[in-house]
This record gives C-alpha cells, structure tokens and sequence, in this order.
C-alpha cells in the first residue's frame, strides 16, 4: 500500500495504551450516573471519553477499546446479581454484554473513519447524528438479543430524575439516549474542527442543549382519581430464604390489616405475595378472599400459576367471589432466573448452579392490561418495567395508571432496586401515567405523572402505601412517535454508515 494513502489514514485521538483505561474510566463515569449514585450529568463526560477513545480506530482495537467498556460498564452495573447466586452469574452476564457491547460499538468507530472523508462538506452535522443514531442502534441490539435482550443499560434512563428525563414523553427512552449521544458528539467535533470559534456553528448545539434542559412534559389529561393501596409485606420471598408453609402470603396479609376500614378502591400486592397458586391451594383462595372481604376492594395478587404443562408468572385481581377471571402472565420471564435457555449446554458448563433452577417458566401472551370497575390499568411484572412494547400495548389499550410488580428479596442490600424504580419513574414520564412501584421488600413508591414521588416504603420495611392516585388519559408523543423513531433511527444509522463506506472508498480511490 502506498505510503500517502497510509498517511491519509485518520489517526486514533489516544493511542491505544491509554485508549483502553480511558475506555474504563468512561464505563465508571456511565455507571455512576445510574443509581447509586445516580449523578445523572455525568452521562456526558462519560459518552465524551468513550467517544474520544474510539475516534481514528481501526475495527481490531476499536473491539479491544469497546470490550474494556463494556467489561467495566456491565461489571459494575449489574453487579447485585453475585448477591446470592455468587460469581458465576455476574461474570456470565457481564461477559456476556460485554462482548456484545464491542462488537456493537464498532460501527461507531466506522463512521469516524469514513464520515469525514464521505461526507467532508457535511460532517459537523452528519457525523454526530450518524454516531448518535449508531448508538441506539447499538442499544436496541442489547434490548433484543440474546434471549429477549437485556435492555437495563439505556442511557435515557439515567435521566429519571433530571430536566431531560421529560423529552422521552415525546421521544421515547431511546429518543433521549440519541439526543445525548449526539449533543456529546456535536460538541466534540465543534473542537475538533475548530467551528467553535465560528458563532453560527454554535447554534445547533444550543438548540440541542435547550431542547434537552427546557423540553416541557406532553400533556395528558386528568380522568379523576383511584384510591389504592400498595402492601409491601416485607416477607421471606428471596430464592434462599428459609420460608414456613403460607409464610409469604401471611406476612402480606400482616401489613394489609392498616388498609381495613380505609375507603380503599384497589389493593394491590407485588410479585410472588401470594405465595402458593390460589387456582389450586384452597388456603391461598381463602387468605386472599378474607382480604377482599375485610379491605372491601379488589385484590391484585401474583404468584407462579400451572395451566396444563406450563408454568406462568402470573398477576390476578381475585375478586369477593373467590376467584380471579382477569390475569396477566409476564411476557419476559428472566433466563437463567425464571427458565434456562439451552439447558443441557448451559448444564454441562455450570451443573449445580443450572441444577438449581427447576421450575421453566413459559412467555404469557395475553394483554398487560385490567379492568378495576371502569378503569383500564396497565400492568408490568418485575424486569418486564424494561421492554416497551409491554408499557406501551397496556396504555395503548386505554390504562390510566400503571402498576408494577416486583420481587427484589434476591437483591436484598443491592442498588437493583433503585435501579429498577429510576426505571419505573422513567416509565411515568414517558407514558403521562401515574405508577405504583410495589416491590416484596422495598424500595416501594406512587409516583405520579411528572416522574415526582408521592409517598414511599423504605426498603427493608414492611408497610402500606395509600394514596389518590390520578388517573390520565391520552396518548403521549413518546408512546406513539417512539417505536417508530427507533426503527428510523436503527435503519437509518445503518444506511448512513454503509452509504458513507461507499463513498469513502470511492473518495480513497
């Protein structure tokens, strides 16, 4: 190869030796920003550095640099998972993402190769949009593969408690993740070509940065309210906890008894609170009708039901009449959590770990959404708070308020529940919704529509909420634009990159 076409190479920012350790220390600054602590403006130093040392690789160490990301970012993120399974699962999951995280971030690296050479008219707008719109593509890559996805790590949810957490009610979660990666990378290239010295170049990241700070929240409309009850019982529900007959289901029905005599519309109880499946047990049916009875209301239960051969994780509202005749199974059930996937060869690598996990729980397939009286409410079963299509089919079908259910007795002492809930209080401000957050033991919260928090359980306490909670109607822009704007974004930010790899060849040549 010629020695001018060599030098015409673009050359990476940082050499790789320092490329690598500014790749981890971009991992701790993302990770930070989640909660604990959930510094949320560290998001943009973060995605700055992980940029920078991607800029001028070539595909080899531009994987290197991403692995060391991803190793780091994932590691540290989703490091409750050893809180009682041990080592094996948190490596395998970290390793896991990981590994695609650098695979899935080297068409960033692409385009800061190709862009400018493509593109070198255009490249202060192209490439940032390019990078940010590779980014999402990038995430919904995580959020859908292997085994459902594992969409945990978006950068729009970081923003739950900041003044950009009100763009996704008209973006969407993955439309704010793309705001963020292209403001960073806007800014960026301002330096790096110098156009910061030129004030009309400044104008687009301005804009950017106002859209991000001054978006207002898309209007729903109040439809009134509902009275409801969350119990957090606080009982022995973790995997390991040693647990006497109906132990789970009495220590439920122990924190319920401050809601009798309480003009109460709905009770709802997180996930596994019934303990055993009420279809079956005939003292589970009992305990949860004399609960009914006593609160007046309505009950909101969950347990593991069995229909023929499966096995669901299933939400009911068991009624006065003894029975249930609305449910709702989960959609995702966890792998390697809630069913093993290629069992015998997951089995042959880690025996005792796979061999405790007995029970396969079967995907449910019927709507996430129930009737209490005449209000539709929308329903999301643990991690399944994380897959959009589940939030947004339910308030797509009329719910006027969401409620989600949860069991982080596993995760006891961890940060996955003030994880979990971030995600929770994204879901209210994406949807317009009022939420209630009920977890077995705690963090339990209602938030309301503007992603503020109205009342709270601590973790580790057992306890009820009772609130007025509003109920909204109406669709925001981030419902309906959202799924759409992802697959813009995914094909475009495909499209554009092997339409820039063209003409950058074309260009060398």
């Amino acid at each position: 190869m010629p020695d001018t076409d060599r030098a015409q190479r673009p050359q990476p920012l940082m050499p790789l030796w320092l490329a690598l350790p500014a790749a981890a220390l971009a991992a701790v600054l993302m990770r930070v920003a989640f909660p604990e602590p959930a510094i949320w403006p560290l998001i943009f130093p973060g995605v700055a550095v992980l940029l920078l040392s991607l800029i001028g690789r070539r595909s080899w160490s531009a994987i290197l640099v991403g692995l060391v990301y991803g190793l780091v970012f994932f590691g540290l993120l989703v490091s409750w998972t050893s809180r009682y399974l041990g080592t094996i699962p948190w490596a395998a999951l970290s390793v896991v993402e990981g590994g695609l995280t650098a695979f899935a971030l080297l068409p960033i690296a692409l385009a800061y190769r190709w862009v400018p050479r493509a593109w070198p008219r255009g490249r202060l707008f192209m490439l940032p949009v390019l990078v940010g719109a590779l980014w999402t593509a990038h995430e919904l890559f995580l959020g859908n593969w292997p085994y459902g996805g594992f969409p945990w790590a978006r950068l729009g949810m970081t923003q739950s408690e900041s003044p950009l957490g009100a763009v996704t009610s008209w973006l969407g979660v993955s439309g704010l993740s793309f705001l963020i990666v292209t403001t960073t990378a806007l800014v960026i290239e301002l330096v790096r070509t110098g156009s910061w010295r030129r004030p009309l170049r400044l104008i687009a990241p301005v804009v950017l940065v106002l859209v991000l700070l001054l978006t207002p929240l898309f209007p729903t409309s109040s439809a009134g309210d509902m009275r409801i009850g969350a119990v957090q019982g606080n009982g022995p529900t973790g995997y390991f906890d040693h647990r006497e007959p109906y132990a789970i289901i009495d220590s439920q029905m122990a924190a319920t008894e401050t809601l009798y005599g309480e003009d109460v519309d709905l009770v709802v109880w997180p996930e596994g609170s019934a303990g055993y499946d009420p279809f079956q047990d005939p003292g589970t049916a009992r305990r949860l009708t004399r609960v009914v009875t006593k609160s007046g209301a309505p009950l909101l239960a969950n347990t593991a039901t069995e229909r023929g051969k499966d096995i669901f994780n299933t939400s009911f509202l068991w009624t006065s009449d003894g029975t249930a005749d609305q449910i709702h199974d989960k959609r995702h059930p966890v792998p390697f959590g809630e069913y093993v996937p290629n069992r015998e060869f997951w089995g042959a690598l880690a025996p005792d770990l796979i061999g405790l996990l007995q029970r396969e729980y079967t995907p449910g397939t019927n709507p996430p959404l129930m009737r209490v009286g005449d209000v539709p409410v929308g329903l999301a079963i643990c991690f399944d708070v994380i897959y959009d299509e589940v939030i947004r089919e339910g308030v797509a079908g009329g719910a006027r308020v969401l409620i989600f259910q949860t069991n982080n007795a596993d995760f006891r002492g961890t940060d996955e529940n003030l994880q979990q809930l971030a995600f929770a209080r994204t879901r209210a401000i994406e949807t317009g919704r009022s939420v209630v957050n009920i977890s077995t033991v705690g963090t339990s919260q209602t938030i309301r529509p503007d992603g503020s928090t109205m009342s709270t359980l601590d973790a580790d306490e057992a306890g009820a909420l009772l609130d007025d909670v509003e109920l909204r109607t109406g669709l925001t822009a981030g419902v309906v634009i959202g799924p759409w704007l992802e697959q813009v974004l995914l094909w475009g930010g495909i499209a554009g990159l092997v339409l820039s790899g063209v003409l950058a060849r074309r260009r060398r040549a």
